[in-house]
């Protein structure tokens, strides 16, 4: 089955961009906590009524009866992170689909978080969910479409996955990434990291 064109994920398109601007930058975020399946229908909601959202999306693949099928499906099952005001929050939660709207207390991190992966998104990776939070190694990526990212890195059989969190929900994302592309970063006891340049691999 072809994959279908990604539907709009982010609005506006510069939502999470290092060039967003400060209003946008500075607005509050609400956790959107959706009932079951609804959240592209949110998104399509959101975006025919120009309002500013994030759906983080990945591509899945399975086969059924020997037929090959692909989709773009929610990295989180059950969430869509909305920003704005109280007025569209109130938006939201009038389409009836929403279970609740968590208010964030540190915007700036979970803007952060969602910056990175929308970042991987529009890498062109192949992203993984992580349904919990993992231990890993503290690296950098220095070499690549993700250049400049800190994250950690996991190891799962032979393969090496670079892995962010989201921090509120306690989840993550990953991508397979090569031993090259990384550098390890130490954290010292004040919690200052300090970096080696010696590459993991």
């Amino acid at each position: 089955m072809p994959l279908l064109p990604m539907e709009t994920y982010v609005l506006p398109d510069d939502l999470l961009s290092d060039s967003a601007p400060a209003e946008m930058e500075a607005a509050d975020w609400w956790v959107l906590h959706t009932k079951p399946r609804a959240e592209k229908s949110l998104a399509r909601h959101f975006s025919a009524r120009n309002v500013s959202f994030f759906l983080p999306l990945y591509q899945h693949q399975w086969r059924n009866r020997g037929r090959l099928f692909r989709a773009h499906l929610p990295l989180f099952p059950g969430y869509i992170f909305l920003s704005g005001d109280a007025d569209s929050r109130l938006a939201a939660l009038e389409t009836n689909q929403i279970v609740r709207a968590i208010p964030v207390a540190d915007t700036l991190q979970l803007r952060s978080d969602l910056a990175r992966i929308h970042r991987m998104m529009q890498g062109g990776m192949v992203l993984a969910p992580e349904e919990q939070l993992l231990p890993g190694t503290p690296v950098e990526i220095v070499a690549g479409p993700l250049a400049g990212m800190e994250g950690k890195i996991i190891q799962r059989g032979n393969q090496m996955r670079f892995f962010v969190e989201i921090h509120m929900l306690q989840r993550g994302v990953s991508v397979e990434i090569e031993g090259w592309m990384i550098r390890i970063r130490n954290v010292q006891s004040g919690g200052s990291p300090t970096k080696k340049s010696v590459p993991v691999g």
